[in-house]
């Protein structure tokens, strides 16, 4: 029988592919111009009002030394997190990230999707140019250095899912393969480039519309969806040693450390209830992620959650950026 007997969770944050110089003084710059603000009631607002509002001594959380030692932090953390993954010797790695306009469109996006192709494609970098600025630089690092690279998918188990859960009444996209040109999305590009370091590991993409309005999967559904995976791959009869790894989050594009720790609490304490009543009003913009870590959390709440680190990553005195978050269950022999 199958087993999940491992399970992690990475933030995905543009952060996490760019440079250290980036991280001291180019996000400071780009921040002032967001449009995806919102504030930690889940109001509209912008970064002029997110200055304003800053409390004293916010400037300091945001110094170019702090955010070169959570620099420093957060390439360790990556790295624990591949360690981690490469230790549990997987047979299948499901991945549970957002879509944000990359394989669907808003003329057409399915709230929640599994991919059960062959295999799944990510796209080669675009040739540089004297042109490109840093952000498009830090993006192109998600893409394969020289040429398309098809990294395998599970697909006999990810059909058999799609099926099961369609007879749960669960309303699934099924993909079974990518149009011409189109590369998996970043959620997984990361995975694959920066986690698993290219390695070999058959996964399967669990797909979820976090971002985009109006049909984001609620927190309570996400929870249900994480209690059918969990059930359902335990159903699987050939012996395999199944993770799961959540893919993005948590608070951004404004840290919100109260809500971070509040997430990591209720996974830690396999709090189901706490994990579905997450009020949708604060999971918007970049934060809508965390949708990826309640999935993850309920399908893994037979395991014990073993190591986190927590970076709360500012990046301006407006206490813009990405509380950064990297964690591990305790492995299965």
């Amino acid at each position: 029988m199958a087993r999940l007997v491992a399970a992690f969770g990475s933030s995905h944050s543009i952060m996490l592919v760019s440079r250290r110089e980036d991280w001291q003084h180019g996000f400071r710059v780009i921040d002032t111009k967001n449009a995806h603000y919102y504030d930690k009631q889940g109001n509209r607002t912008d970064y002029e009002a997110l200055l304003a509002a800053a409390p004293p001594g916010s400037e300091a959380l945001a110094s170019p030394e702090k955010l070169g030692e959570r620099y420093d932090a957060a390439e360790a953390a990556m790295d624990e997190v591949g360690r981690r993954v490469r230790k549990a010797r997987l047979d299948v790695l499901l991945i549970v990230g957002d879509d944000q306009t990359e394989l669907f469109r808003t003329s057409n996006n399915p709230a929640v999707a599994l991919y059960y192709g062959p295999t799944i494609r990510n796209t080669a970098r675009e040739p540089a140019s004297p042109s490109d600025n840093w952000v498009k630089s830090a993006r192109m690092r998600r893409h394969e250095p020289e040429v398309d690279r098809e990294y395998p998918v599970r697909a006999d188990l990810a059909e058999w899912l799609i099926r099961r859960l369609c007879e749960r009444d669960f309303d699934i996209a099924a993909m079974d393969g990518l149009e011409r040109g189109q590369s998996e999305g970043h959620a997984f590009q990361f995975i694959h480039r920066r986690i698993l370091k290219g390695a070999e590991l058959p996964v399967i993409p669990v797909i979820l519309n976090t971002f985009d309005p109006p049909n984001q999967p609620t927190p309570r559904r996400c929870v249900a969806l994480g209690r059918a995976l969990r059930e359902l791959i335990a159903q699987w009869p050939q012996d395999l040693r199944v993770g799961v790894i959540a893919s993005g989050g948590l608070s951004h594009f404004v840290v919100d450390e109260e809500l971070d720790q509040r997430v990591l609490r209720a996974i830690r304490d396999k709090d189901s209830e706490a994990l579905a009543r997450f009020d949708p009003r604060q999971l918007q913009a970049g934060s809508s992620e965390i949708r990826n870590w309640l999935v993850v959390g309920e399908m893994a709440r037979e395991l014990d959650l073993e190591w986190v680190e927590y970076i709360p990553g500012y990046r301006s005195p407006a206490l813009t950026g990405t509380g950064l978050a990297f964690a591990a269950w305790k492995t299965l022999d």
